[in-house]
């Protein structure tokens, strides 16, 4: 009798195996990631819950538990969890003392990656200052707009970021009661204060705990810059609760505190602030940090530091493909890599060139509260949508006209889902437990984000901006940036910026910039076509000279298209995709094409030689 009930369980469980292995392929992977979501969830209740409501409260349980653990390694130099809780104790009694701000102000930081970027930021932190990041690559014209944007009360900037800062834009500053804090003892400004001089006149104790304080996790801890799909950066909100879950993304893919991070991306961009640094606290980890990535040295640093686990992005993977093949490629600790935007084709070069590192795609935006994760190693894939997504987050993917650019509806006036397998417009319904901060000094913009009566009256949903696509397994491929963004070198470009930068040109009557594909590059690259005002000549030198003082290097146009007419829509829109998808190749377009050709500063007739030249690699951008 037993054993026949025995046999029955087993039989039934063979039974149980076999079907979800047939039907349910993925369902102990997607039920493992389940239950680890839901393990971060509890886990940030229970900080909270416990009084740690901010990442500086986690960083301050570290720096009891683990004071003397390497936390940064930086060109050598170990910086241990105990060093930097007391060099950013120096600087927030500096600006305690020094400063003039109140708690609930907001400084802003221009500085390039150093552990000084980590103690300053840390330091303002503590005196419940917000802190926005700015990105080092922009221009004084957008660097203003920002600080004006976040109501930024000082600035500090960085000693190696001096050198693109103009006495004009100081002297703006201090004119609109910004304090400017310099990372240096060299002071070429007037009325500007200096920093590190003043760290040695004051203690490593720690300042007031009531001064930094965070009485409700879903307050503004930080503001990072995003271009969005139009315009200026815009500031998108993080909150303290934001940077508390963000924390725990390496813990999804299998992180323990023995791991060590290597950071070669810029520290002002989320996934190196909050993925980054903000993750190797919560492990309780060691964060080797690099002033600037470079794939001649990636992997000699990844030895040299026992490194276990990166950050990416696509280019950075293909970058590091393109170096020459070496016997010790596969020399290396490092086991896990998380980032976004690696192609298949170089993923799975990475993988046979580099060994079985687990790769961790992940889909996620600076102002947005879903994430996805590919934790299966689905080649391509951002994420999957399996069984138990429903109870983690509500999303759609609804069909989108992309050469209207705009979403498809029903007779009822309702959005209609994308089916399996055709790309949809991604947005995430707007909860309590999933909110949307929006962007600080532009409730237009914010607004412009949201999308109501969706699907059912009354439901409000926030628009991404990004069409994806599902396929039958629930797998998620990120298929392209719809309006009026493009993406190259890893960041976000608003044709709106450029467009207005390159209409200040005299010569200039009308400007449409949009991006083009090139074989073996990741995202998009920009092209300018431009109508010339009657009498006027298109003048290269000039207009390199320009884009180069007023745009980042990853936001210059590299092409150039002299058109009589501008083509627009019946809506009065400039027509972008058509010209897209026309490319730069002058064997197909006859009108004058120019290319961004730097040894010569300037933009230079685009000959079928150098276009072959671009298309074949042997020009590279």
């Amino acid at each position: 009798m037993l054993s026949t009930w025995l046999s029955t369980i087993a039989g039934g469980i063979v039974v149980l195996c076999v079907s979800l292995k047939i039907f349910l392929p993925y369902f102990w992977e997607d039920l493992v990631y389940f239950l680890r979501r839901k393990r971060s969830k509890a886990t940030v209740k229970k900080w909270v819950s416990n009084g740690i409501l901010s990442i500086i409260d986690l960083f301050g349980q570290r720096v009891e538990t683990v004071p003397h653990k390497p936390f940064l390694i930086y060109e050598g130099t170990v910086y241990t969890y105990q060093d930097v809780d007391r060099r950013s104790n120096r600087v927030a009694q500096v600006f305690l003392h020094y400063g003039n701000l109140e708690k609930g102000d907001t400084v802003a930081l221009l500085m390039s990656n150093e552990p000084d970027f980590i103690h300053v930021w840390f330091g303002l932190a503590k005196l419940g200052f917000i802190v926005a990041f700015l990105n080092t690559n922009i221009h004084s014209r957008s660097l203003l707009h920002c600080i004006k944007t976040c109501a930024a009360k000082a600035l500090v900037i960085g000693e190696d970021c001096l050198g693109s800062i103009e006495k004009e834009f100081i002297s703006h500053l201090l004119e609109n009661n910004v304090a400017v804090w310099l990372m240096s003892t060299i002071c070429p400004f007037q009325h500007v204060h200096t920093l590190p001089d003043k760290l040695h006149k004051v203690s490593d104790n720690p300042v007031p705990s009531h001064l930094r304080a965070a009485t409700d996790p879903r307050s503004t801890a930080l503001y990072i810059f995003t271009s969005g799909s139009t315009g200026f950066p815009k500031a998108a909100v993080i909150t303290h609760l934001r940077t508390l879950a963000a924390s725990l993304a390496f813990t999804h893919c299998g992180a323990v505190s023995q791991d060590i991070m290597y950071v070669t991306l810029p520290l002002y961009h989320i996934s190196a602030s909050l993925l980054g640094i903000s993750g190797c606290i919560q492990l309780g980890a060691t964060c080797v940090l690099k002033k600037k990535f470079s794939a001649r040295q990636f992997w000699n640093d990844c030895r040299k530091y026992n490194v276990t686990m990166i950050l990416y992005i696509g280019e950075l993977c293909r970058y590091l493909c393109n170096q020459p093949c070496k016997e010790e490629d596969r020399v290396h600790q490092v086991r896990i890599a998380l980032g976004n935007g690696i192609r298949p084709s170089v993923w799975k070069e990475f993988l046979m060139r580099f060994g079985p590192i687990k790769i961790f795609e992940f889909y996620g935006s600076t102002e947005g509260s879903l994430g996805f994760l590919n934790y299966t190693n689905q080649i391509g894939a951002v994420g999957r949508a399996g069984i138990f997504s429903k109870f983690l987050h509500s999303f759609e993917l609804l069909e989108y006209d992309v050469w209207k650019q705009e979403l498809i509806k029903d007779e009822n006036g309702r959005c209609k889902k994308a089916p399996i397998g055709k790309p949809g417009l991604l947005v995430v319904q707007i909860t309590e437990d999933a909110p949307f901060s929006g962007y600080v000094g532009n409730k237009e913009a914010s607004e412009k984000k949201l999308l109501r009566n969706v699907l059912v009256e009354g439901d409000v949903y926030l628009d991404t901006g990004d069409l994806l696509m599902m396929d039958e397994d629930g797998f998620l491929y990120f298929t392209d940036r719809v309006g009026d963004t493009f993406r190259w070198k890893g960041e976000n470009v608003a044709t709106s910026e450029v467009a207005e930068i390159i209409g200040m040109m005299d010569f200039v009557q009308e400007v449409n910039v949009y991006g083009v594909s090139i074989k073996d590059y990741e995202g998009r690259t920009g092209m300018a076509a431009i109508v010339l005002r009657p009498h006027y000549t298109f003048n290269g030198e000039k207009l390199y000279k320009h884009v180069v003082d007023f745009l980042p290097s990853y936001a210059q146009p590299r092409f150039v298209r002299i058109m009589d007419v501008m083509q627009i829509t019946s809506t009065f829109k400039h027509q972008k995709m058509h010209l897209a998808n026309e490319g730069f190749n002058p064997e197909i377009i006859s009108e004058p094409l120019y290319f961004m050709h730097e040894p010569a500063h300037s933009y230079i007739p685009l000959t079928t030689e150098i276009y072959q030249k671009v298309v074949s690699g042997e020009i590279r951008l």
